[in-house]
């Protein structure tokens, strides 16, 4: 994991309903600690490249987890920083 100090503004943090039913808090609040200081993940080489690319330019960041019970799920920050959300793949 990368260091754990923020590297962006995560705005306001919105979730799915869907994401909010089969995820735990716990889950959610530690993903969300990983995105914001630059761990993005499950994410391919290519990915990360491009978010960490997307620091620099002030582009959108998306990050993949899975929680403890398996279940896959994206956090996203919008470009301009001013929302993150939580969401399941198929909620996209």
């Amino acid at each position: 994991m990368k260091d754990s100090l923020a590297k962006f503004r995560l705005g306001h943090l919105v979730a799915t309903p869907n994401a909010l039913s089969q995820l735990r808090q716990e889950d959610i609040l530690k993903a969300i600690q990983r995105h914001h200081g630059g761990d993005w993940g499950d994410i391919d080489e290519h990915d990360r490249q491009a978010n960490d690319q997307a620091l620099i330019e002030g582009m959108r960041l998306l990050s993949v987890y899975h929680a403890l019970n398996g279940t896959k799920f994206w956090i996203i920050t919008e470009a301009d920083r001013s929302v993150t959300t939580i969401l399941l793949p198929e909620d996209y």
